[in-house]
């Protein structure tokens, strides 16, 4: 496995932690400054706001993920994933993620992330 593929491994897993535990510290340290993301609701939100939205406690729990894809383009990466969790009224969901990268001064920030449910 490539260093690059193992950091993004790596960040993958504390990108998704940051989502189930509201982790507004690590998201801060992870997302670009340009960074935006599509909501499930359809909103597309600019960097602030996501960690606004971060921080109130999600209803969700158990979310892991499946099927994961990482796929590296020079000093961009993109990270194709299934998840499955379960709703604050005991339901199994499903979703879809793709979270886009850029190595910036040697390091990967997440720039864009677009959510389905």
């Amino acid at each position: 496995m490539s260093k690059d593929v193992e950091e993004l491994t790596a960040l993958n897993r504390d990108y998704v932690a940051s989502v189930q535990n509201c982790d507004v510290k690590r998201f801060d340290e992870i997302l670009a400054p340009d960074f935006y993301c599509s909501n499930p609701d359809k909103t597309l939100v600019d960097r602030a706001a996501f960690l606004k939205q971060t921080a109130v406690p999600v209803t969700i729990r158990n979310l892991t993920t499946h099927d994961v894809k990482i796929r590296v383009l020079g000093d961009f990466a993109i990270i194709h994933a299934a998840t499955s969790y379960t709703t604050a009224d005991g339901h199994q969901a499903h979703g879809r993620y793709t979270d886009c990268w850029a190595k910036q001064n040697g390091k990967w920030l997440a720039v864009s992330a677009h959510v389905s449910r």
